[in-house]
C-alpha cells in the first residue's frame, strides 16, 4: 500500500504524543513492504520547504507553515492533503481533529480517507475561540469524509457514537520505548533527587493537564524528605508556564526539569516513587502507559481515560478538580509504599498485555485493507 499521513509535526518525535506515535507504527509498516510519506511542517525541524529525508524508512516531506500559534497546523494540514491528491496514495491518514479540517480534499480521488483522533482537541484551553472553532470543524469533516475513523480510548468511541451515531474502530496507544539509563542515577543526584522520593508530573504544561493543581496538592502535603519534580515543555501556554515558574520560584522542593529526552527522561521515570497525572482532559495518556509499563505507581484524576487504565487496583484515582482529594491520596499514597507496588506490579501486567505497538500496527494495516476492499462512495452523495 501507499500510505500519506498528514498532520504530525515532523520526524524524529520531540514533544507530543503523536508524534511518538508516528514514529513507532509507520516504520514498522515500511519494514512489511508498504510505502509511507509523512507530510511534515517545516518549522518542525528547521527544513527548507519542500526538502524530504528519510526517518527509518519513511519519506518526510517538508511543508511551508506560518509563524503563527494555530495556524502553522491548519496551513499544513491543508498543504498536505492537496499534495496527496497528485500522488495516487492508497490511504490518507490525518492524525488529530484539526488536520482532519481537510480530509474532504482527498475524498476527489480513489484514496481512502482515515482519521485517528487523540482527544477533543477543541476542548484545549491553549486554543482561541476561533481555532477551538476550527477544530470542532474538523471533527464534523472526519465524521462526514472519513472512510474509516480510529479513537485512542473507550470514551471517545462512546462520544463518536451518541454524538454522531458514528462508529469507530478503537485502536489504543502504547508506550514509548525507552532507552537504557544511568543505574548511578546521575542526572538525578544533580537535580537534587534522591530515587523513589519524588513525585513526577510528566507531560506538556498546560492548563488541561493541571499541573498548578499538583503543585498545590503538594505544598499541602508537607512530606519531608520528597519532592516534585515537573518535567515538560511548553505548547503555545508561555504565559500559563510563566505563572507556574512564579509560583514555585521560592520552593526547594520543586524542581522544573524542562523537557527530558532519551536516557535522561528514562533516569528520571525509572526514579520516581510516583508519577501523577491530574488532567481535566486526556486522550489516552502515553505518559501515563510510559510509567505503568516501567512499574512506577500512578495517582491520577479519576477522568474516563485514566479510569480505563487504572482502575480495578492498577493506581490510585482522584476526584478530578479537587485539591484536597489529590493531596489526600498522595499522603496514602506515600504511606502506603507496599500497597503502591501490588498496583504498580498490576499495572505492568496490563500494559504489557494491552498495549502494543506491533499488534498497533497490525490493526492500523486490518482496518487500510478493509476500506480498501470496500468501494469508495461518490463525494457528491455525502
Amino acid at each position: 500500500m501507499k500510505i500519506a499521513v498528514i498532520g504530525p509535526k515532523g520526524l524524529p518525535p520531540k514533544q507530543g504524543g503523536i508524534e511518538h506515535y508516528c514514529a513507532e507504527v509507520y516504520p514498522r509498516m515500511v519494514a512489511q513492504g508498504h510505502s509511507v510519506d509523512l507530510y511534515a511542517r517545516s518549522s518542525y525541524n528547521n527544513c527548507g520547504w519542500l526538502d524530504t529525508y528519510d526517518f527509518e524508512g519513511i519519506k518526510v516531506i517538508c511543508l511551508p507553515g506560518l509563524p503563527l500559534r494555530g495556524l502553522d497546523a491548519f496551513m499544513t494540514s491543508a498543504l498536505g492533503a492537496i499534495a496527496s491528491t497528485g500522488a495516487q496514495y492508497d490511504i490518507v491518514h490525518f492524525h488529530a481533529l484539526g488536520p482532519a479540517l481537510f480530509s474532504g480534499i482527498p475524498k476527489f480521488t480513489n484514496s481512502r480517507i482515515v482519521v485517528t483522533c487523540q482527544g477533543l482537541d477543541w476542548q484545549r484551553a491553549k486554543w482561541g475561540n476561533l481555532s477551538s472553532y476550527l477544530i470542532h470543524l474538523g471533527e464534523k469533516a472526519a465524521v462526514r469524509f472519513a472512510n474509516g475513523m480510529v479513537v485512542v480510548s473507550e470514551e471517545l468511541r462512546s462520544y463518536f457514537l451518541h454524538t454522531y451515531g458514528r462508529e469507530t474502530v478503537y485502536i489504543p496507544n502504547a508506550p514509548a520505548s525507552y532507552p537504557e539509563s544511568d543505574p548511578n542515577f546521575a542526572y538525578g543526584s544533580s537535580l537534587g533527587l534522591t530515587p523513589g522520593r519524588y513525585l513526577l508530573f510528566l507531560g506538556r504544561l498546560v492548563p488541561e493537564k493541571r499541573p498548578e493543581l499538583l503543585i498545590d496538592a503538594f505544598c499541602a502535603l508537607k512530606s519531608a524528605g520528597w519532592k516534585l519534580v515537573l518535567v515538560g515543555g511548553v505548547s503555545d501556554t508561555k504565559p500559563y508556564a510563566a505563572q507556574l515558574l512564579n509560583k514555585v520560584a521560592k520552593n526547594p522542593d520543586i524542581v522544573f526539569a524542562g523537557e527530558l529526552w532519551g536516557s535522561r527522561k528514562a533516569e528520571i521515570m525509572r526514579g520516581a516513587g510516583l508519577f501523577v497525572l491530574p488532567s481535566d482532559l486526556e486522550g489516552l495518556p502515553l505518559a501515563m502507559l510510559e510509567a505503568m509499563r516501567e512499574g512506577v505507581p500512578v495517582v491520577a484524576s479519576d477522568i474516563p481515560p485514566h479510569q480505563q487504565l487504572i482502575s480495578g487496583g492498577r493506581g490510585m484515582l482522584f476526584e478530578a478538580g479537587q485539591v484536597a482529594d489529590c493531596a489526600r491520596s498522595l499522603d496514602w499514597a506515600i504511606n502506603h509504599p507496599a500497597d503502591l507496588r501490588v498496583m504498580a506490579n498490576a499495572a505492568q501486567r496490563y500494559v504489557r498485555s494491552n498495549y502494543d505497538w506491533e499488534n498497533i500496527t497490525a490493526e492500523n494495516l486490518k482496518l487500510y485493507k478493509s476500506l480498501l476492499a470496500t468501494p469508495q462512495i461518490p463525494v457528491e452523495t455525502l
